[in-house]
């Protein structure tokens, strides 16, 4: 009788274990699809305006998905990728060696998809009427060798020079260290970062002295449907990239100057995805990389990665 019972209780036991697993399991599986379901990405801040143009597109095109967008900077949108918290972030750099030697070991093929390219800015207050800037003088701010205006300007009354980034951990610090220093890092003493790029561009409009640094697709005046001028508050700086900057020599980061490569500072973003369910964010990712996606970016100032776009010298007639 009593072997009867504790085989009984042992039962119940494993049944109640066996459940309480099921549920578990029910409440942590995925059931997204494609085109439906809940998902979170993260995107490295700077690149906010061009997600949040995609995704309204996104959701209006297929109404059961439901993306959920994270702005925040490069390196802890790399991180939760990495442990996968999330599966698809937004960023300005391919994975590196170490990580796909990561994901492999995890069982997980990660991919890439370059998106466009948008231009690393550098704007001024609009009362500095110094707007040309030569590639080497803006590596001599970066390291610390120039810390005045008026060793960029001779005439310069504005004073020290005030470099302000978006964020210490953001894109465009790291863009900085590797693609314009080349690996070194930055020196300047009066470099300090805020929280946002909408926080730079505010920074740079009450403080004369200031260089604002982050990217151009930040600085689109969406009245223009032309996409050739930028915000009127302040005044985004042509980079040269001979010895002397002059107004004849220098480019500002539109999309034909990013497409000719005239604009040195040209960034690629990518869409970077680790889904081993090969759910919503996989649909996201290959929307953004369609030809509608595509017309998105170019429509928002920046260059599309498969825009497949020329460009022609047209010589217009006085007659």
């Amino acid at each position: 009788m009593k072997r009867t019972t504790y085989t009984f209780l042992t039962m119940i036991v494993a049944l109640l274990v066996f459940c309480a697993c099921s549920g578990q399991k029910s409440k942590n599986a995925r059931t997204d699809t494609y085109s439906s379901g809940k998902m979170t990405l993260m995107c490295d801040e700077s690149f906010s305006p061009i997600v949040e143009e995609e995704l309204a597109v996104f959701h209006a095109m297929y109404p059961d998905a439901h993306v959920t967008a994270k702005y925040t900077n490069e390196i802890d949108a790399f991180n939760a990728l990495m442990k996968q918290d999330v599966h698809l972030i937004i960023t300005a750099r391919n994975l590196s060696k170490k990580q796909l030697e990561y994901f492999k070991s995890m069982k997980i093929q990660p991919r890439y998809f370059p998106l466009g390219y948008d231009g690393l800015a550098f704007i001024i207050n609009k009362n500095n009427v110094d707007s040309c800037i030569t590639v080497k003088d803006i590596k001599r701010i970066l390291s610390g060798q120039a810390t005045k205006w008026n060793q960029i300007n001779k005439g310069s009354k504005f004073g020290t020079i005030d470099v302000v980034f978006d964020n210490k951990q953001s894109a465009a610090v790291r863009w900085a260290v590797d693609s314009i220093l080349g690996g070194k890092p930055i020196n300047s003493p009066n470099i300090s970062a805020v929280n946002t790029s909408a926080e730079v561009i505010k920074y740079v409009e009450k403080t004369p002295n200031a260089i604002g640094i982050i990217g151009s697709n930040w600085l689109n005046d969406k009245r223009d449907t032309t996409n050739v001028t930028f915000k009127k508050n302040i005044t985004v700086m042509s980079v040269c990239q001979m010895e002397k900057a002059t107004e004849m020599n220098s480019w500002k980061p539109y999309q034909l100057y990013l497409l000719d490569g005239r604009y040195p500072f040209a960034r690629t973003i990518y869409a970077l995805l680790a889904d081993p369910f090969h759910g919503l964010p996989v649909g996201v990712a290959n929307f953004m990389q369609s030809p509608q996606g595509q017309k998105i970016i170019l429509k928002s100032a920046l260059l599309p990665y498969r825009g497949d776009l020329e460009w022609r010298s047209v010589q217009v007639n006085d007659d």
